[in-house]
């Protein structure tokens, strides 16, 4: 059985395949670089990265899991037929498995980041205290329900990969938790984004009355102005616990643009999530409303969001991690002007 977005014919297969092919190898290599950066660079190794660690992974496989429905699909090979069924139960099996997976890191990074910023330590501290419990939930509740999708309901041809068939199903098992997920992540990171405000606030009107500057939870550095996710390993967690946010010792001239800034970091997370996840989302209402397949090139689309996950948290991940400018660093050393 083939869901409703499956193309029908052999061209239309053809197409969307090599676009998931092309798309899943870029994932991948977005995946594997963070992976390898957590590797090479002990900076990079922090609890926070710890967690992203983990998203990465799950990315990584995720890729390469649709990676082999695309290259047996443009091989010719129906992954919806009797013959491919026991490849289509494994291939669904694990597309559900890291789908769901990624949405639980997400969200494990999100309020450990807010427990970190908002000054949580007692919390914090028992979520590093207790890092293995922290890594098995994500990967037992989503293969928990990977495990019931395949017992009860099965999984099909979804075009270039498998996956549950029904559009209902996918929206109320998938998509209706993950926008949970985001409103809270939203929720808490609003929540978080006043608790700077305030902090920013009472440093500037104590840095009129004084010409100081306070430092509290809030620790005054040099420009130029950003917001450190400063985490410690557990290693060093000892000496480094807990996170501090930064904020720079500026005249109330720049207040604005420092929280400009926050503000940007705190909320590219949950926007890009959304992003991503918005056509999808769209697609599942429209064809369970409708009854009717959506157009090939909006369901590709469609599908290319799923896929490019890995590549998207890359980005995000690796430029407010500063990942990008330990890599710069290292390529500047080895090749100086």
């Amino acid at each position: 059985m083939s869901a409703l977005s499956a193309p029908s014919s052999p061209k239309e297969v053809h197409t969307l395949s090599t676009a998931i092919l092309v798309v899943s190898v870029i994932s991948a290599l977005g995946a594997g670089w963070i992976i390898l950066s957590f590797i090479l660079f002990r900076s990079l190794r922090s609890f926070r990265h710890q967690l992203i660690l983990g998203l990465a992974i799950s990315d990584f496989w995720m890729a390469i899991n649709f990676m082999s429905s695309a290259i047996m699909t443009v091989g010719g090979r129906d992954i919806g037929s009797e013959v491919e069924k026991p490849f289509c139960s494994f291939n669904g099996f694990m597309v559900q498995l890291f789908v769901a997976q990624t949405d639980y890191w997400v969200f494990t990074i999100a309020v450990y980041t807010y427990l970190i910023l908002a000054n949580y330590k007692h919390q914090s501290n028992w979520v590093q205290d207790h890092n293995l419990i922290i890594w098995v939930i994500p990967w037992f509740l989503s293969t928990l329900w990977a495990s019931i999708g395949l017992a009860v309901v099965g999984y099909g041809n979804n075009g270039a990969w498998c996956w549950f068939v029904s559009d209902t199903i996918r929206l109320f098992v998938n998509f209706i938790p993950r926008w949970l997920i985001i409103i809270i992540i939203l929720g808490l990171y609003t929540r978080l984004y006043f608790i700077v405000y305030n902090a920013h606030s009472h440093f500037m009107s104590f840095d009129e009355d004084t010409g100081g500057s306070l430092q509290t939870s809030s620790t005054a550095t040099q420009n130029p102005p950003r917001v450190q996710f400063d985490v410690s390993s557990s290693a060093d967690k000892n000496t480094e616990r807990g996170g501090q946010i930064q904020t720079t010792h500026t005249r109330t001239g720049r207040a604005p643009s420092v929280l400009k800034r926050i503000s940007y970091q705190m909320m590219i997370y949950p926007i890009v999530y959304m992003l991503l996840w918005t056509t999808p989302t769209a697609i599942r209402i429209y064809q369970t409303t409708t009854g009717k397949p959506a157009p090939f090139g909006i369901g590709t689309v469609d599908k290319c969001c799923i896929v490019i996950q890995g590549f998207a948290d890359a980005i995000v991940y690796g430029y407010n991690e500063h990942t990008w400018r330990v890599w710069r660093g290292v390529l500047n050393k080895s090749n100086p002007k």
